[in-house]
């Protein structure tokens, strides 16, 4: 019998939880953020963002049911200061948020093997991407074709100190990239609007829900066709790249006209990254450089959505 291990895993100490708890907490959650929360059922995830009253983003959440409430993934940097301001907005509503990172763990799990890899850990399997299977407190969520997101308590450490072995956390980093999904950390907070990351791509905006801090900016970029900006994926071979690194077109003379969204080291050298870059750079195939007007040019690379 072949029982080559074909799956990777690493402990995904870069990303954050929130909590959002009460009789209101969904209620809360849909004025708050760009995709709608009332509807979400017990079995599935969400993406979304948290915008400001100008449309930018101050957070992307992957919004998660669980007891009592819904957890709320979110880059690990900002979490405290998102938990802070979010919970400035409850005013009267019956609802909390806290930031719970220290109380998670989270895993990522990806690979051909990594379905068998669950069962062995005693984990049910969700089919669907971002189906979400939950068990002992324990929550899975599909993200991909064979990737997934474990998040569970940490008085369950041991369970899993396996998984924390298995690979760095850079290689799920790199994965999400590929992915196209992108992620907003400090050095990128109200840099962009959510269609210069493509959420509206991912499924991540609901142009229907109503009200939510920013959405005016949000449905004039969709329906007026004023977007200047948009995410693309890219290869550069070095030095290596850091979000909010900023990048450069020849069209627009040395000034800044881009900025790193993600990026993450490949092997042999250089980084592949996730980048919002002008549009008209974009279709015109300028040359897009990193960190200076003469820095190394990105190789574009495709998208896996349209």
């Amino acid at each position: 019998m072949d029982t080559k291990v074909t799956h990777l895993a690493a402990e995904l100490q870069h990303l954050g939880l929130l909590s959002c708890t009460g009789d209101d907490a969904r209620t809360f959650l849909q004025a708050q953020l760009t995709n709608g929360i009332e509807d979400l059922a017990e079995g599935e995830a969400r993406r979304a963002g948290w915008c400001s009253a100008k449309g930018r983003l101050l957070a992307l959440f992957l919004v998660v049911p669980q007891q009592g409430g819904l957890l709320l993934q979110v880059s690990r940097d900002i979490a405290p200061a998102i938990a802070k301001r979010l919970s400035m907005f409850v005013l009267r509503a019956k609802a909390k948020v806290a930031d719970v990172s220290d109380a998670w763990m989270q895993y990522g799990l990806w690979g051909e093997t990594a379905e068998t890899r669950l069962a062995q850990l005693g984990l049910a399997v969700p089919q669907g991407e971002l189906q979400a299977a939950r068990s002992e407190g324990i929550a899975v969520v599909r993200v991909g074709a064979q990737r997934f997101l474990i998040l569970a308590p940490a008085a369950q450490r041991g369970r899993f100190s396996s998984l924390a072995l298995e690979q760095g956390e850079a290689s799920w980093v790199l994965q999400e990239i590929r992915s196209g999904l992108p992620q907003v950390v400090q050095a990128t907070q109200e840099e962009f609007v959510p269609q210069m990351v493509n959420l509206e791509r991912l499924g991540a905006v609901d142009f229907k829900k109503g009200c939510y801090p920013g959405q005016e900016v949000v449905a004039r970029t969709q329906y007026r066709g004023v977007l200047k900006r948009r995410m693309a994926r890219a290869r550069v071979s070095a030095p290596a790249a850091a979000a909010g690194d900023e990048l450069y077109a020849d069209e627009f003379a040395g000034q800044a006209s881009g900025k790193v969204v993600a990026a993450a080291a490949v092997p042999g050298g250089g980084s592949e990254l996730l980048a919002v870059v002008q549009i008209s750079a974009l279709e015109g195939g300028q040359p897009i450089r990193l960190r200076a007007p003469d820095g190394p040019h990105l190789e574009l690379l495709p998208l896996p959505y349209a």
